[in-house]
């Protein structure tokens, strides 16, 4: 982290610290090695997760006063497309709609000639508001929002995805560079129950980030998780609606001048609602590529 960028978020916080939030984030323990977590339900006698985690208190600034906040500069953009989905329950729809939605915001906002969408998830909140984990404890059940700083991709696990996607596909020796994008909406009106805080791409040096395996019942894959820095620049959007999507970078195959990695987390507010819906939402993952 160089002092030009350590100044910047000084000023952040000195000129908003009341435009944003103080909460508690989840960072991987400086003992902790080889972290591996389980998207089902593990072998007997083994944890859900392996890594222990810190509880930081960090300012969460709230990003809709900060101009000039993008995507390449620093991992994230918050866009106005509101989407025609009407059955957020149903698998089908998503896919025949939101699929292409993402798609023509993904080309906007990147610049991109091609974009697939491979896959997408919907988290919902555990109704006892449970203390925020990994999201995957029961069986079974819908995701839960995931509250330990991660990136869904790290160096390696991001080059592999171009060749998974595209496969023997003609483009393929045209592909000048590509990203993966994360694409992610609210599906129960305003989001006031544990939104998304975003790492500042410019703030994150190549220490910060660990390599974790996540494990599924066919496959292995690979994040990346984070330790604390205290040159690390948090936001969040306050009041996302269904008319908006939050799209933030994953991996980037440039290796300068462009936000490569967006560490992400959801966070509990400090004073939530008593009635406030509990967070139900839908991301999407995006391969673009420029060719």
């Amino acid at each position: 982290m160089n002092s030009e960028s350590g100044s910047a978020a000084l000023r952040i916080q000195e000129a908003d610290a009341s435009r944003g939030v103080h909460a508690r984030l989840s960072y991987l323990s400086s003992h902790s090695r080889d972290p591996v977590s389980y998207a089902f339900t593990p072998p007997p006698g083994t944890p859900w997760e392996s890594a222990q985690y810190d509880q930081q208190e960090c300012f969460i600034a709230d990003a809709g006063v900060h101009a000039g906040l993008g995507i390449d500069s620093n991992g994230f953009a918050l866009v106005d497309a509101p989407t025609a989905l009407r059955n957020p329950d149903d698998a089908d729809e998503i896919t025949a709609l939101c699929y292409a939605e993402a798609i023509e915001i993904a080309l906007a906002i990147t610049g991109g000639t091609h974009a697939y969408v491979f896959d997408h998830l919907v988290r919902e909140r555990d109704p006892v508001r449970a203390p925020l984990n990994f999201g995957r404890t029961t069986r079974g059940a819908t995701p839960a929002a995931n509250g330990r700083i991660h990136n869904d991709y790290t160096e390696v696990s991001g080059r592999r995805r171009l060749s998974m996607i595209l496969r023997d596909s003609d483009l393929i020796p045209f592909v000048q560079h590509f990203s993966i994008i994360n694409i992610w909406r609210t599906l129960r009106g305003v989001v006031e129950d544990t939104p998304l805080a975003l790492l500042d791409a410019r703030s994150v040096a190549s220490q910060d980030l660990m390599r974790g395996e996540v494990r599924y019942p066919h496959r292995n894959g690979e994040i990346y998780l984070v330790r604390n820095n205290p040159a690390h620049r948090w936001f969040y959007f306050p009041q996302m609606d269904r008319s908006h999507a939050l799209v933030f970078k994953q991996y980037d195959s440039r290796t300068s001048g462009v936000a490569r990695f967006t560490p992400h987390t959801a966070f509990d507010l400090p004073a939530i609602p008593a009635d406030a819906p509990l967070r139900k939402s839908l991301e999407m993952r995006c391969l673009v590529a420029h060719a």
